[in-house]
């Protein structure tokens, strides 16, 4: 193991197992199943960025987040979008900062460099504020550069990255690669503990193969009733148990439907809040019918439901009784 993979393994050794990582997520509210602890425990101790890909709304920023609450360290997030370059992704200077300063040695000229000099003198004496105007002081850190400066370590979440050029992609590249930058004024900034790096993509664009070849890959989807139920609950402690098991049955019917946008786990939750505060302890058809907005983001898809949303909630109301929890999955009890 390099001196970056121990410097890593002694940061985060509180996520020193899957089993420990399972657990630790857990306990800020984030369900993992088998798959995700182990690709982040692989992550950590390997030093490789992972790339989670999936539908819209199934817990991939989320993870990131919760990585950075249970080990109690900053989350970067770089949110790319078309245009997106190094100034915003890394660092730039400030240019205000260095006039303001460069105004000041303007008036305190004839103080600074003193009187009846040469000018070979007045140059050399002058040029060694260089120096101070492209200093640290005089840098403002993007989230690239501010999560390698991380003391404690950090989450760099690198939020759809599908949504970026090419051209990003490839510096990015470069960047993970060692962890570290280099500013042609001050050097090469090497990071002080590597940072745990969540990248994410909605499928926007395909990812260049040398991107890929460097990440770990895992793919979240809808999770099944069992861990939705989870996961709400984890969310929405107040929740019922029939309630959760009906509105939990109601949205993985929802999901098989054909619709233009189907409901994310976070809208899930949401559901599940809304029927709280309004003191449901079971679906009928009016409640749903009410509320269903929370749900279905799209007129088209609520005019489709719309027609068959009795038997749906009937359906939904008739949800096994099967309570169990399955292998693999923390007791949230």
């Amino acid at each position: 193991m390099s001196d970056t993979e121990n410097a890593a393994a002694a940061h985060y050794g509180a996520l020193s197992s899957p089993e420990a990582i399972t657990k630790a997520l857990a306990s800020v509210g984030y369900i993992a199943n088998a798959d995700i602890a182990m690709v982040i425990y692989l992550a950590i101790n390997l030093r490789k960025p992972v790339l989670i890909e999936g539908p819209a709304g199934v817990g991939k920023t989320d993870l990131a987040q919760s990585l950075g609450r249970c080990l109690d360290v900053p989350v970067e997030r770089l949110q790319c979008y078309e245009g997106l370059d190094e100034s915003k992704a890394l660092y730039e200077w400030q240019y205000g900062k260095q006039l303001l300063y460069t105004q000041v040695l303007k008036d305190r000229l004839d103080d600074i460099v003193g009187q009846g000099r040469s000018i070979s003198e007045l140059t050399s004496k002058l040029s060694t504020f260089e120096d101070l105007f492209y200093s640290h002081q005089f840098l403002e850190p993007r989230p690239l550069l501010r999560a390698m400066e991380q003391d404690a370590g950090s989450v760099l979440l690198v939020d759809e990255i599908d949504k970026s050029d090419e051209e990003f992609e490839a510096f990015l590249l470069e960047v993970l690669s060692d962890y570290q930058v280099t500013v042609p004024e001050l050097g090469t900034i090497k990071a002080n503990v590597p940072p745990i790096v969540i990248l994410t993509s909605n499928n926007i664009r395909e990812l260049g193969d040398a991107l890929k070849r460097r990440c770990l890959h895992l793919f979240i989807d809808f999770p099944d009733a069992e861990r939705e139920r989870q996961i709400v609950k984890a969310r929405v402690p107040g929740v019922e148990d029939d309630l959760l098991k009906q509105l939990v049955a109601f949205v993985q019917d929802l999901r098989d439907k054909d619709l233009k946008k189907r409901p994310s786990i976070s809208e899930t939750v949401d559901w599940a809040r809304t029927l709280v505060l309004l003191h449901a302890s079971s679906l009928d058809e009016s409640i749903v019918r009410q509320t269903l907005t929370v749900l279905l983001k799209h007129e088209s898809d609520i005019s489709s439901v719309s027609t068959g949303l009795g038997q749906m909630v009937r359906k939904a109301a008739n949800a096994s009784d099967d309570s169990r929890l399955p292998s693999g999955y923390p007791n949230l009890s």
